[in-house]
């Protein structure tokens, strides 16, 4: 059997969801889950439950973090909050929440390494992103179990990650030991 770790696409947000119908901004600030969204996040948990996941990556911005709590409670994992699986900063959902709003909303996780603004404060290059992605592929690549690593992250990650444009609430499979993809191309999701 081939190891690979998972990466999860977040749930449809309220970002998401306008931005889909309108191709604009819609201007939300670290979005929510919709109830859709809200359905995929339960609808992973339950596809995941035999996969041997023992430990899950999620990024801090909202829509991760509620994505990640189902599944979490149903695999009984410890949670790992890391801002370098986060999404690309380029729109207004990518505006996150200083953790001293997150932390009483999550009490449940450890948010204690994180500075208070986590999240850039300017648009992200693309160079950027695929940098992150590489480090988080080394450090990946460097642990033993790393195949036993569930990812709850972003398109712009994923697809830094992969080279695959994910859709909310799918997953796919990445081997960090692998080469990183050779073209990433960048369009809006």
């Amino acid at each position: 059997m081939t190891r690979r770790m998972i990466l999860l696409r977040h749930g449809q947000s309220e970002f998401n969801l306008l931005f889909t119908a309108t191709r604009r901004d819609p201007g939300i600030p670290d979005p929510r889950l919709t109830e859709l969204g809200h359905e995929q996040a339960h609808a992973a948990a339950v596809a995941l439950v035999g996969e041997n996941i023992r430990r899950i990556i999620v990024s801090p911005y909202t829509r991760a973090l509620q994505t990640a709590a189902p599944i979490a409670a149903a695999l009984g994992v410890p949670v790992i909050i890391n801002p370098i699986v986060r999404e690309r900063y380029a729109f207004s959902c990518d505006v996150g929440t200083p953790i001293s709003h997150l932390a009483p909303v999550f009490p449940h996780h450890d948010f204690s390494h994180l500075d208070e603004i986590w999240w850039p404060q300017m648009e992200e290059p693309a160079e950027r992103v695929i940098a992150r992605a590489a480090l988080f592929r080394a450090e990946m690549a460097a642990l033993p179990d790393w195949s036993d690593t569930l990812v709850v992250s972003h398109w712009g990650f994923i697809l830094s990650m992969t080279g695959t444009s994910a859709a909310n609430g799918s997953w796919l499979r990445c081997d960090p030991t692998l080469p990183p993809p050779a073209e990433i191309i960048w369009r809006h999701h």
